[in-house]
């Protein structure tokens, strides 16, 4: 898990890298940007800010002969062994940068590129290097006085909400190509940015799994126990499966299928499942593995918990605990209206 929030600038550099397709080209400063208190505060929140709202899916830096032979592994290895090189190698970043932008899509922009320190991942101070990019410029409205009138002057820059592209090298494992975090809020180039210049494969870590697992869960409660039984049971499933999550620090599948599964006859359909879709979520040969905390809430924030009925009702299971929904929710057959109906249970009405 990381924290942003105690990280510092420690040095940053500018440049401006454009399309070598339209015959754009590469601006490099000479020196690094002199920041002030209120800079470096805008700065922060506008580089860290997408990282902390968004899911924490961790990469690594690669190569398909060896990590080595992976461009930006080199420059940054550089930069982590002697940080007072981070502008001089800042340059090479962005010429690597210039080097992939060759496809008609592509936006010419402000490259940016900090020497990070004090950054907590997993409760462990590291380095790291953020290479951020701004692309979509913004009319903005600027006001002058002329005389005894107020001039309205149009203007174009970046909006400090939102960045477009970013990515944070953190200075651990550097044998396995290092832990990656992206961004990328333009998602017509995600190619150039991932592939192209990061080069990067997804890391199969804790999180890596957890969220891949639970993944795989949502669907298999969706193709096999939803046609098995009904929909109550698939929210039933989901809610105890991520509850399983939630309580224990390590996964262990067969504990996980005896205390999740109610129906016994569904264990081998869920095995039968893994084998058949598991290379999808790349848990095929998995049984074991630590359970990241933070892929457990991601993974709860987008559960739906509701079951949609044909006559304009809706059920809301809301349940920390799901056995609440066995306890106090029954479904059941109307012989004279031929219908199925919900019988729930409840002692008062809370008000909203």
């Amino acid at each position: 898990m990381i924290n942003l929030y105690p990280t510092q600038i420690d040095s940053i550099s500018l440049h401006r890298v454009g399309n070598k397709n339209k015959n754009e080209g590469i601006f490099l400063s000479d020196e690094i940007v002199r920041l002030n208190d209120e800079t470096t505060g805008l700065l922060k929140e506008y580089f860290f800010r997408p990282f902390r709202e968004k899911e924490e899916n961790y990469f690594k830096l690669a190569n398909e002969v060896d990590v080595e032979f992976n461009e930006l592994h080199k420059i940054v290895s550089a930069i982590f062994d002697t940080p007072a090189s981070a502008h001089e190698n800042s340059k090479k970043i962005a010429r690597h940068l210039f080097d992939q932008s060759n496809h008609p899509h592509i936006k010419s922009g402000e490259v940016y590129v900090a020497y990070l320190t004090g950054v907590l991942l997993d409760n462990v101070k590291v380095d790291a290097v953020g290479i951020f990019k701004s692309e979509l410029k913004h009319d903005f409205l600027q006001f002058e006085e002329k005389g005894s009138n107020l001039d309205i002057v149009i203007q174009q820059g970046i909006n400090i909400n939102k960045l477009d592209k970013g990515c944070l090298i953190f200075n651990i494992n550097k044998e396995e190509g290092y832990k990656v975090l992206s961004v990328d809020s333009n998602r017509y180039d995600a190619k150039y940015w991932l592939e192209d210049f990061l080069g990067v494969d997804a890391l199969a870590d804790e999180n890596f799994y957890t969220k891949n697992y639970l993944k795989f869960c949502q669907n298999f409660a969706k193709d096999v126990v939803l046609p098995a039984e009904d929909k109550q049971q698939e929210v039933l499933f989901i809610n105890k499966a991520v509850n399983h999550f939630a309580k224990n620090d390590a996964f262990e599948e067969s504990n996980f299928l005896n205390e999740v599964i109610a129906n016994p006859e569904l264990i081998p359909e869920f095995k039968h499942y893994k084998v058949e879709k598991g290379p999808k979520y790349s848990i095929e040969d998995v049984s074991t593995f630590d359970i990241a905390n933070k892929a457990v809430s991601d993974a709860r924030k987008k559960i739906k918990n509701v079951i949609n009925l044909d006559t304009n009702i809706q059920i809301k299971m809301d349940f920390i605990n799901p056995e609440s929904a066995e306890k106090f929710v029954e479904k059941g057959w109307d012989e004279e209206k031929q219908m199925y109906y919900y019988l729930v249970y409840f002692n008062k009405e809370q008000k909203s």
